[in-house]
């Protein structure tokens, strides 16, 4: 702090003059800029950090959104796979091998659908056998219609071609194949089969 004394005439020294921005002689004036800047620091780095953990948490919450977007749609890549492979299984029939093409169905199948097969299947394997019946499945489109990580609606259009004793030339039978897929300890099965 610079002070200048002004003397007056007689040669005594009359007051202090202090520089206008120098603030008062205790410095106290002096120390109160610097508080100030100090708070502004304090209050934009608090600032910042407020703003780094919204960004942070809205990133992680977004990158979450994507990861269950991703599991939905290997859930539904996988159980589409799964649902054409089991209705080929499904619609394919060979009076020779009838026990065969009952434990394929059997296996890939869960929950009611396979409750109602497991009910149904000691007449309909006698009925097969008795008409010598053979069929052919072949998938001419599939789609997914929803998905969770763990249940699956699937949407299939198939041929089958149809063959027995009587009739031995094969008829061709269009048919739309609602299936729900549910994921039974890492598998993909067939929990619900509908013809609408």
């Amino acid at each position: 702090m610079v002070s200048r004394f002004r003397i007056a005439a007689e040669g005594t020294e009359v007051a202090e003059d202090t520089d206008p921005g120098e603030g008062s002689a205790d410095g106290e004036d002096d120390q109160r800029p610097s508080k100030r800047k100090g708070r502004r620091i304090n209050v934009a780095r608090w600032a910042a950090a407020l703003m780094l953990t919204v960004v942070l948490a809205g990133a992680g919450y977004e990158g979450w959104l994507l990861f269950q977007h991703h599991q939905k749609d290997v859930a539904a890549a996988q159980a589409l796979t799964a649902a054409k492979k089991y209705i080929l299984a499904l619609t394919s029939v060979d009076a020779n091998a009838i026990d065969k093409n009952f434990a394929e169905v059997l296996d890939g199948s869960t929950g009611e659908f396979k409750d109602m097969y497991t009910k149904s299947s000691a007449q309909l394997r006698q009925t097969l056998i008795d008409n010598k019946a053979a069929a052919h499945g072949n998938v001419i489109d599939a789609a997914v219609q929803s998905a969770t990580e763990d249940k699956v609606d699937v949407v299939l259009f198939v041929d089958q071609s149809v063959s027995n004793g009587a009739a031995p030339a094969p008829q061709l039978d269009r048919s739309r194949v609602k299936m729900t897929m549910e994921k039974v300890d890492g598998r993909w099965l067939a929990s619900k089969v509908e013809l609408p």
